[in-house]
């Protein structure tokens, strides 16, 4: 089921088919190694149920709802990855979020600042939040369960504080609120996703020429194409369903049409971080430590100080998840951050793929398990459940995530793949 080739240098290089692949992957599978299958699967029938019960959740403009409506809670996610692999948690995540809203809201409105000079100081306050967290977890030994819950508990009070109480404050800043309001336009949409299209058929070609080069064993060249197109044929349809007019009235009302602007910097964020996970020295310290910290320290890794950049990195999401939300809700509040935000990411990065036990998770966990929420959320409220039934409904799925986690495990355990 293999083919083998030689270079011109004489190097043999070891070719599986496409057979092949898919029964080593299916292999994988049988032994625990799920990854984000359940949770692709659960998105496929959850789209499916809900378009069939609700015509109008297939929509334009309900599909760019999706987008505002589950971004913020992705950007946490996201971060919330990083402190999971290590088999941490961090309950502040939510209220973080908030604070670092706040502000930004705080210094665009009451002192007038510009917009960068604002988002700045809020992405500088979430990395200053990380740092102690981390600080206190790794150098000090708390547990970081009760150090991300005092800081659950601190961080609503601050949020009081900065708002004096319980003030609502408005955002006018013509920019921020683009960043979840606005889109893109349709020439804009159409060249970013030729791009992404393009710049991804580049890389992986690269990557298999790279491998071969050396030796190594290197994908089928099918499987590749596979990707490329399947990725090609995401992007195209959604672009073309968003390009679209979704405006009832564009001569009264203006047109609205275009990829919304915060698509592409989940985008931006997922491609960044993924590398560091997966191309970096860094990113396999993360791994490392999170599959057995006493071995990674004996391998000269530095662990506290990796336990402190995850939390660094933690917050530093999250920041941006409050930028996130109070652009979408044009302000804060004393509630911004809270409710089920912190409850939504932890659920999301679980439900796409990332173990609570440590060790095993990527990026695209979250950016997976967010969609899901969202599509739940979108698609229960379509159809008139009341918010008590989505919260059950979303815990439900959860405990069947961290339940297919847990079994994957022991599955893994017990032929040998962990």
């Amino acid at each position: 089921m293999t083919t083998t080739t030689t270079t011109a240098g004489g190097v043999k290089v070891v070719k599986p088919t496409v057979a092949s692949h898919l029964h080593d992957y299916w292999g994988r599978v049988r032994g625990g190694d799920i990854g984000s299958l359940p949770a692709i699967l659960g998105l496929i029938v959850l789209c499916l149920i809900f378009g069939i019960a609700r015509p109008t959740f297939f929509s334009a403009v309900n599909f760019a709802n999706l987008f505002s409506q589950g971004a913020a809670v992705i950007f946490i996610a996201m971060g919330l990855v990083f402190v999971l692999l290590l088999g941490e948690i961090d309950l502040s995540a939510g209220f973080a979020s908030g604070v670092c809203g706040a502000v930004m809201a705080i210094l665009l409105t009451n002192h007038g600042w510009h917009w960068a000079s604002a988002i700045l100081i809020a992405l500088i306050t979430g990395l200053a939040i990380g740092f102690v967290l981390g600080f206190l977890v790794s150098k000090v030994g708390i547990p970081s369960f009760v150090v991300t819950l005092a800081a659950f508990l601190a961080f609503q009070g601050i949020l009081l504080v900065l708002l004096s109480g319980g003030k609502n404050i408005s955002i006018r800043e013509t920019f921020v609120l683009s960043l979840a309001n606005r889109n893109m336009s349709v020439l804009v949409s159409w060249a970013l996703a030729i791009l992404a299209v393009a710049g991804y058929a580049t890389l992986q070609f690269a990557r298999l020429r790279s491998r071969a080069v050396r030796g190594l064993v290197t994908d089928p060249v099918g499987i590749v194409l596979g990707r490329i197109i399947a990725l090609a044929a995401l992007l195209f349809t959604a672009v073309a369903v968003l390009t679209t007019e979704r405006s009832i009235n564009p001569l009264i009302s203006g047109s609205v049409k275009g990829v919304p602007i915060v698509a592409p910097i989940i985008a931006v964020f997922l491609i960044v971080w993924t590398f560091v996970l997966g191309r970096t020295a860094y990113g396999r310290h993360v791994y490392a430590v999170g599959g057995n910290t006493e071995a990674a320290r004996r391998a000269g890794i530095p662990v506290d100080r990796i336990r402190i950049s995850v939390f660094v990195i933690g917050s530093f999401m999250a920041s941006i998840g409050g930028i996130i939300a109070a652009s979408r809700a044009n302000s804060v509040d004393p509630n911004s951050g809270g409710s089920n935000v912190l409850l939504y990411a932890v659920g999301a990065a679980v439900i796409g793929g990332t173990s609570l036990f440590g060790g095993k998770g990527r990026v695209l966990d979250a950016v997976i398990g967010g969609a899901v929420i969202a599509v739940i959320d979108n698609g229960m409220g379509l159809m008139g459940y009341s918010a008590g039934t989505k919260f059950v409904v979303t815990g439900l799925i959860l405990l069947l995530a961290a339940s297919v986690d847990a079994l994957s495990r022991r599955r893994a355990a017990a032929t040998g793949n962990r």
